[in-house]
């Protein structure tokens, strides 16, 4: 093997390392609000829910965790518990476990792909994952760091708007997401301000994992040009 070639797939492996971690970061802060259900329940007073939907504590916590046990846990049936729903709203939650699934297999695949690269350039079976002056998860977190500012900034202008507009990129086609409160009771406890928190601990998680590799990155950076 020539030495442009062997550059040429250190740097699609460098590059291949990049995206892995951007995938990663990405699908495990959407992780944080679908799986850690506390977060949900802490809405449950802090937003009044029952005075405003007109179920018990008990009863939204019953029909959150069987929404939720449909969407993650294969081979659940669906239901609200004592809540009403048609079958255009059932319709809507199988859109929704496509894509939470999706999200679980984009999560695990790329921790697979992570934890094997690594496992190759600590056997010393490839080279260094790096990609001009930075490490290939700088890359990778630089990257989610530019799209993250980007969406942050159109959610902060009108949620109300990139709502609708998530929506549509990923319901393409459909108005079933458009509950009506009488048939699918569920979306009483489901206020937009919930999904306005779900974005922000996203975000959180998002911003803490890019800092969490990029901080050790430009300290090193740092020593190296003192040392100099």
């Amino acid at each position: 093997m020539t030495a442009s070639s062997e550059t040429q797939r250190g740097t699609g492996t460098a590059a291949l390392f990049a995206l892995a971690v951007f995938l990663f970061v990405l699908t495990f802060s959407i992780s944080l609000p679908i799986y850690i259900r506390p977060f949900y329940y802490a809405h449950i007073e802090a937003l009044d829910l029952p005075r405003t939907s007109g179920f018990s504590a008990d009863q939204i916590r019953e029909a959150y965790d069987q929404v939720l046990d449909y969407l993650t846990i294969p081979g659940r049936g669906f239901g609200t518990g004592d809540m009403a729903w048609s079958e255009s709203g059932k319709a809507h939650f199988e859109d929704c476990r496509v894509l939470f699934n999706l999200n679980a297999a984009v999560l695990m695949s790329s921790a697979v792909c992570i934890l094997v690269l690594l496992g190759l350039r600590r056997m010393g079976r490839i080279g260094p994952l790096r990609l001009g002056r930075r490490s290939a998860a700088a890359w990778g977190a630089l990257a989610m760091l530019t799209v993250v500012t980007l969406v942050a900034v159109l959610a902060a202008m009108d949620f109300n708007r990139a709502f609708v507009v998530f929506h549509g990129i990923f319901f393409p086609g459909k108005d079933n997401w458009v509950f009506n409160g009488y048939q699918d009771q569920i979306i009483r406890v489901l206020p937009q301000q919930f999904f306005m928190n779900c974005a922000i601990f996203i975000g959180t998680g998002l911003l803490g994992q890019c800092a969490a590799i990029l901080i050790p990155e430009f300290c090193r950076k740092k020593d190296k040009e003192a040392s100099l």
